[in-house]
Order: C-alpha cells, then sequence, then structure tokens
C-alpha cells in the first residue's frame, strides 16, 4: 500500500475542532514548519461543514496529507465499507478502529485499497476502561488480532496508544513478526493524557508520528508550541 508521509518522523497536528476559523488559524500556523507530515481531520468538523469543504479550506495553504478520523471506522457490517471509503475520496487516507471483528476489518481495508485510499489500522485506544483486563468490554488480546490481521492484509501504517510506550514496544514486535518489516506508527495521547513523545519515540523507532491535538489548538502561540514538538522527535 502506498506510503501516506513522506517524513520518517513528523508530528500531525489533530484538528478537532469546531469552526473554519479554527482550522484556518490551526493550518495558517504550522504548514510552513519543517518537520509537520500532514493534518488529522475528526467527524465534528466534517459532519458541521462536509468533508470536501474542509478539505478545501485545508488546501487553500498546503498539500500535505490529509488523514480522516472518523473515531471510529471499522464498527459496522463488512458491506458498508465500500460506502464509507466512498465518501472519504477528497482525503488521502483514512483510520479504522475494526471492533466489529476481523470479516468487516478485512473488507474495509480492501475496500479503501479499491478506492487507492491510505489506510491506518488502530487496535488499543489511550483510555483507561477500554480493554477487558482494565474493565472495558474487548479481550485484552483483541488489539494484537486486530493489528495482526492488518499487516496479514498489507497494511504497513497503524495507530497505537502514545501514553502506553510498553504497549507500542509489544504491537511494533507482532507486527513485525507479521511481516512488516518497517511499520509505521501513529500515536495520539499526549500531554492532557499524560503521554511524553520522547519515550513513545523510543518505543516507536524511526518510522513515527504523533498526532497532537489540544496541546496545539488550544495553545496562544500554535506555531512556537508545534516547533517544541517536532523539537522532541529528534532528542
Amino acid at each position: 500500500m502506498k506510503s501516506i508521509i513522506a517524513l520518517k518522523k513528523s508530528i500531525i497536528p489533530s484538528c478537532d475542532v469546531d469552526t473554519l476559523d479554527k482550522l484556518r488559524r490551526i493550518i495558517k500556523e504550522t504548514f510552513q514548519i519543517e518537520g509537520i507530515g500532514g493534518y488529522k481531520i475528526g467527524f465534528e468538523i466534517c459532519l458541521l461543514y462536509g468533508m470536501p469543504k474542509v478539505v478545501e479550506e485545508i488546501r487553500h495553504f498546503t498539500a500535505l496529507p490529509i488523514i480522516y478520523d472518523h473515531q471510529k471506522a471499522g464498527t459496522d457490517i463488512p458491506e458498508m465499507g465500500k460506502r464509507f471509503v466512498q465518501t472519504c475520496k477528497s482525503v488521502d487516507a483514512i483510520i479504522l478502529f475494526p471492533q466489529a471483528g476481523p470479516t468487516t476489518e478485512r473488507a474495509w481495508i480492501r475496500a479503501a485499497r479499491d478506492e487507492g485510499l491510505g489506510v491506518i489500522v488502530g487496535g488499543e485506544m489511550t483510555h483507561h476502561g477500554y480493554l477487558f483486563s482494565e474493565g472495558g468490554f474487548l479481550r485484552t488480546e483483541a488489539p494484537f488480532e486486530m493489528y495482526r490481521i492488518a499487516a496479514e492484509e498489507g497494511v504497513c501504517d497503524f495507530v497505537v496508544p502514545g501514553n502506553k510506550p510498553e504497549k507500542i514496544s509489544l504491537y511494533k514486535n507482532v507486527i513485525m513478526q507479521c511481516g512488516v518489516q518497517q511499520p509505521v506508527f501513529y500515536s495520539p495521547g499526549f500531554i492532557s493524557q499524560g503521554g511524553l513523545v520522547k519515550d513513545a519515540v523510543i518505543a516507536a523507532g524511526e518510522n513515527y508520528h504523533p498526532i497532537v491535538g489540544r496541546a496545539i489548538y488550544d495553545a496562544k502561540n500554535i506555531a512556537e508550541v508545534t516547533a517544541q514538538f517536532v523539537q522532541q522527535l529528534n532528542f
């Protein structure tokens, strides 16, 4: 599957905001910073304004990749995968969290591939209470299976929890054992959720893209804070 981010390491601002003005501010203050790999957009702004409009606003400033995070896509029946990816043609890649099972996971990955979309697959989230061992609904082994199936389907890009570096190392080993020799990792979970970029970089390795949301878009000086995050990639 095609490479999503050109850089080996980068910061991806998460544009989980509710107005186009806020979106423009993020893009204006960050798109020229060396070390920005792309932008993540979410359901809130896309449902309010429509994905094509949101993408158009970003494209006024930059051609950097745009990743859509439906929060969480991949949780419906297999047949809905084709319909979902067809609505996402204006972005470069999508994030899937295939909690609906292996049949859905394979179908949605293949549907995205057929449309030429990049696919990033997540398994474990950042918050406590997600896995059964923490009082959650999902079997503790489920993320390993989600990552394994994605690797078998040719996916090389994975979302891992940035505030759980020990888990990043475990998932990386499993993915590499499945034949993905150079996996690419993306992580939320920094600052407000307790994660440190330095620790996550050590665990993830040379292909790593922290996804930073509130710490960037709530900052008084977005450009300055973003540049500081970029510097942490090469401590």
